[in-house]
């Protein structure tokens, strides 16, 4: 697989704006201005996103591996005593009555198919305002075959997109379209709250382990030129050669990354489903230095060098803005998670089914299971 390696730069923050710029030169996509102009009732449905406080979803967004794998840690994680917030487990889940409504885009994966040209960027942009409006909506469709939307779902409170493309490739819009409408829903993406996490005090050197085709997106630098304000922090975007052990992989990356001649302090790993377990037991035979190449990695690791999951830093991120914003629940009942997934509807446009039921046939429902 062909190495796709963007050397760290160093990045001056140039404004104190915290709101996405449109990728130059495209402003907001048509569809954005469409929505908020509609009588019909779309409009209405952006306008109120949020303001179901605390009684609504919680939306994961995404490709359906990736939502799959973050849903079912939403759903076990118990790190955080409830009581208190404090980092000690309690024993109770720790977003208990809180219900996800994991939206499995179905209809636009891969999404890798907008950056190799097979498909227009802009339909991606497309694809997560239409996953936003349908986790604000509050109907949903029972088939792909219905006419009309027919079941009853919550409406989020908040959404979570999983993919590095979306942070790229759709967030501006969704955000323009809550600021053209009045909606106030919370939304967190993989790439901002894995990036707050690395760039820590200490953390200047950053490597982020992803595919060739964010590589090509430029989503992780575009990100990165927005939050790094000291102007002595780096990234290198890199896309290791696959291998059957991820510990090889690792290796991989190592490897690129070295020429660079600086520190290593972090590794965002941009990809879920995948424990850090087999990679931190690899780093600490690496720091042994049995090799003369171990030896010359070892020298790059930072005593404090770790490595960032996706599903670790989106589970942090929504725990805190839940806590502070006052927007749990506080159902008692343990956490519930429901599957809706992105077709296409009779009339040919995107619709939303859910496919929790066990008598809806999904793609998915093993991995579901």
């Amino acid at each position: 697989m062909k190495k796709c390696i963007i050397a760290g730069m160093t990045v001056l923050f140039l404004a104190a704006a915290c709101k996405r710029e449109a990728p130059s030169p495209r402003p907001t996509i048509h569809l954005v201005h469409e929505i908020a102009a509609d009588s019909s009732g779309l409009a209405s449905i952006a306008s109120r996103a949020g303001s179901c406080g605390a009684k609504g979803s919680i939306a994961i967004i995404g490709e359906p591996s990736d939502v799959i794998a973050l849903a079912k840690r939403f759903h076990s994680i118990d790190e955080v005593d409830n009581i208190d917030g404090s980092p000690v487990r309690d024993s109770l889940p720790d977003f208990g009555g809180e219900v996800f409504d994991a939206i499995l885009d179905a209809y636009s994966a891969p999404y890798s198919h907008f950056i190799d040209g097979e498909a227009s960027a802009d339909s991606l942009r497309e694809s997560a305002v239409r996953c936003a409006m349908s986790a604000w909506d509050s109907l949903c469709f029972r088939s792909s075959a219905d006419q009309l939307p027919i079941l009853r779902k919550q409406e989020a409170k908040m959404l979570i997109y999983t993919s590095s493309l979306n942070s790229e490739y759709g967030l501006f819009d969704v955000d323009t379209l809550q600021q053209l409408t009045g909606g106030a829903s919370r939304i967190l993406s993989a790439v901002d709250v894995m990036l707050d996490d690395a760039l820590q005090p200490g953390n200047v050197n950053i490597a982020v382990w992803t595919s060739r085709e964010v590589c090509d997106s430029k989503a992780w630098e575009n990100a990165f030129a927005l939050k790094s304000a000291n102007g002595k922090a780096s990234i290198a975007v890199l896309d290791p050669e696959r291998a059957f052990d991820i510990r090889t992989e690792l290796r991989s990356l190592l490897r690129l990354y070295i020429g660079s001649g600086r520190s290593m302090d972090v590794i965002i790993l941009d990809r879920f489903g995948t424990s850090s377990a087999p990679l931190e037991s690899e780093i600490q035979m690496i720091r042994r230095g049995a090799t003369e190449e171990d030896a010359a990695f070892a020298k790059m690791l930072s005593p404090d060098f770790r490595i960032i999951t996706p599903e670790e830093s989106i589970t942090r991120a929504t725990y805190g803005i839940l806590r502070s914003g006052r927007l749990f629940s506080h159902r008692i009942a343990l956490p519930q998670v429901r599957y809706y997934e992105t077709s296409e509807g009779v009339q040919g446009s995107q619709v939303l089914v859910e496919v929790t039921a066990p008598y809806v046939q999904s793609t998915y429902v093993q991995d579901i299971n």
